[in-house]
């Protein structure tokens, strides 16, 4: 615990000469708190609809299912939510930026009628790292997000060569929606570094910052914090988002030492990932604790599907049966909840006064 404590104070203390480069048009911490005071309650979660493996899936114009979309953002409406965290990819922009874009609108047309916000994710070092355009594969029984992929992939996150047509892709993405206000805000990076990429992803943490700062939507924009000891991508992550965001799957005690912590920055704050059960992240003990510190709060999953996300990360079910406690995800596919104290819980936490 003092390690993790020590690693969380750097990011704190760390020279802010670090971060300054791509600070143009970033936001005043008055402006940030005046639109976090102008929104709800952030709830929600990370979505992708249950016939979906992966964001390829979710997009790519064969497999983009609008009437699952429709109606398991119906799910999240009918217990308060408000806000999902969705995540694009730049190869389906590559085959058809036009067809893409209009898809997203379509998205948001949906979610639009559910009194639902998004949160975009742009790039993402989380799972595989050799993302392929087409028919995806199947899920594999009892393994957490065996389909998930990368974006930009790697090593194409870190060839140089690939930025131009990456930065054209960012551009284009947020510029066409950027004064869109069914769009919450831009979240540039899910997880830099992981998946031992460590700080090999900083030169395309930078540069995606540097891309969307020259647009200047009218939302914010943000990297989350997710794991202590990557002290450099931190920093930054921290001293260039406009409000600030980060994923925590720990327990009640743990959460609360992170968000004292990162509250030390004065900005509004949105935890972007949490709630895994068996590792004692629940509704029941963390979603009180996000709203009495006026955190918004966004869980990992919706609606169990072909994400597998009901397993957890490192112990794989190879029968494929049913876990004796999910790990994620709040909805069965038809609709019914995982657990109804849970969304009870979350009808309550989010009844308006």
């Amino acid at each position: 615990m003092k390690k993790y404590i020590l690693n969380l104070f750097l990011i704190l203390t760390i020279h802010v000469g670090l971060a300054q480069e791509n600070n143009q048009n970033k936001w005043s911490i008055t402006k940030a708190e005046n639109w976090y005071a102008q929104n709800n309650w952030m709830v929600g979660a990370n979505f992708i609809p249950s016939t979906a493996i992966n964001q390829l899936e979710m997009w790519q114009a064969d497999t983009f299912d609008q009437g699952t979309i429709d109606k398991e953002l119906g799910y999240a409406q009918s217990i308060g939510m408000n806000t999902m965290r969705v995540y694009l990819h730049s190869l389906v922009y590559k085959e058809n930026p036009e067809g893409f874009k209009n898809r997203i609108k379509t998205y948001l047309k949906i979610a639009d009628k559910h009194s639902i916000k998004t949160i975009f994710v742009i790039f993402d070092d989380v799972w595989d790292k050799n993302p392929k355009m087409g028919v995806q594969p199947s899920p594999k029984p009892g393994i957490h997000n065996s389909g998930w992929v990368q974006d930009p992939g790697d090593p194409a996150y870190k060839e140089e060569k690939n930025f131009p047509e990456l930065k054209i892709y960012v551009q284009d993405i947020i510029k066409t929606f950027s004064n869109d206000d069914r769009v919450l805000m831009w979240d540039l990076y899910n997880e830099p570094g992981n998946n031992d990429k460590l700080n090999s992803s900083i030169n395309l943490l930078t540069k995606v910052f540097e891309w969307a700062r020259e647009i200047n939507p009218s939302q914010p924009l943000t990297a989350g914090l997710w794991t202590w000891s990557f002290q450099e991508l931190n920093a930054f992550q921290a001293l260039n988002s406009d409000i600030i965001t980060y994923h925590h799957y720990g327990d009640v005690a743990e959460h609360q030492q992170v968000i004292h912590l990162l509250k030390s920055h004065g900005r509004p704050m949105i935890c972007t990932e949490y709630m895994a059960r068996t590792r004692n992240s629940r509704f029941s003990n963390i979603l009180p604790l996000l709203k009495k510190e006026n955190i918004g709060a966004i869980n990992w999953g919706l609606v169990a599907g072909k994400s597998n996300t009901i397993y957890q990360w490192d112990t794989p079910m190879l029968s494929g049966e049913e876990p004796v406690e999910w790990f994620h995800d709040v909805f069965k596919k038809d609709g019914t909840p995982y657990r109804q104290d849970e969304v009870n819980l979350i009808k309550k936490l989010t009844a308006k006064k």
